[in-house]
């Protein structure tokens, strides 16, 4: 696809500066930069403000040692250089509000707001997902590696080889173990997510745990020694008894709730007949391109399409307008 990097979390083209990671001197330098800007994370949420009369909404930053990092869990992560511009990531998960909010709802959104006393009085912690298309495409970049890399930290604080509590190196890109020195580095699970037609109709399914009515593209993670090609057409025969023939990878999408890199491809249909494995999902439908409109335009009272922002509502907007090459 021409256009396949335009996808929420796309590459926006941010200078991660990698070379910088093993050089603590080249970071305290720029740490010391007066334009330094460090975003802090609270518990995998974002800070945010409106930010534009059209319901724009930007990340809120702070300088180093701004009161707000006050409990960050160690010194700040480089995540890249945006037009020269350092920007750094802080994990302040230990700090306790006065008053917690609604409880996380790991199933598919987390609900939650908080407003942290030594940020912007008009900012807040939200959920990523809930504020993605809101803003621009390099803070979206900026703020889905920040998710995703503080994310893998909070899950991967002990060696996988010897069980010994490991620590953060190389700026905060990979975590060592002063026992026996093994790396680990940030996990990324491979999903595939399919855009199957047959003819001028394409495969919808919806899991159990979505907002009621909402269907999206089929998915399922890659297992060990298998293609990309193949984990397509084991997922859609798995969860919808549907046989695929030809597959053609289309776009990729960074998703960071927790670790995923969604591939997606399209692939062609063999067979009409659907057998669901309710064990996988709830239920799986063809819907024609004249039944789609409705569905995205909001008037099919039956199903709800996939969240803006995810790589499923851009491919199946992409199929209806024929940008699929």
């Amino acid at each position: 696809m021409r256009d396949a990097e335009d996808v929420t979390f796309g590459s926006a083209g941010l200078d991660r500066a990698s070379g910088l990671r093993a050089k603590p001197d080249a970071l305290a330098a720029l740490l010391k930069r007066p334009d330094a800007r460090v975003l802090p994370l609270w518990q995998g949420l974002v800070p945010v403000v409106e930010a534009g009369p059209a319901g724009e909404m930007g990340l809120v930053t702070v300088s180093p040692g701004h009161p707000a990092l006050a409990e960050a869990g160690g010194a700040p992560t480089l995540l890249g250089l945006d037009d020269g511009v350092p920007w750094f990531g802080a994990d302040i998960s230990a700090w306790s509000p006065d008053i917690a909010d609604a409880a996380a709802n790991a199933a598919f959104l987390d609900p939650r707001e908080q407003r942290h006393p030594a940020l912007p009085a008009d900012s807040r912690f939200v959920e990523l997902r809930a504020v993605m298309t809101r803003l621009t495409r390099r803070e979206a970049e900026i703020a889905a590696t920040a998710r995703a890399l503080f994310g893998w930290h909070a899950t991967h604080g002990f060696c996988p080889r010897c069980g010994h509590a490991s620590e953060p190196a190389m700026g905060g890109w990979i975590r060592r173990c002063p026992n026996c020195r093994a790396e680990q580095y940030p996990r990324t699970d491979p999903v595939v997510i399919m855009l199957i037609t047959r003819g001028d109709r394409v495969l919808l399914g919806r899991s159990a745990a979505w907002p009621q009515g909402m269907y999206s593209l089929l998915a399922g993670f890659i297992e060990p020694g298998e293609t990309v090609e193949a984990a397509v057409r084991r997922e859609v025969l798995e969860e919808a008894g549907v046989r695929v023939g030809a597959v053609q990878y289309l776009a990729s999408q960074p998703w960071p709730f927790p670790a995923s890199l969604m591939i997606g491809c399209r692939g062609e249909a063999l067979s009409d007949a659907i057998e669901i494995d309710p064990a996988e999902i709830e239920d799986a439908r063809w819907v024609s391109r004249q039944e789609m409109v409705d569905v995205l335009s909001g008037a099919n009272p039956a199903i709800r399409p996939a969240r803006e922002g995810a790589i499923a509502h851009f491919l199946i907007h992409r199929w209806m307008e024929d940008r699929l090459d």
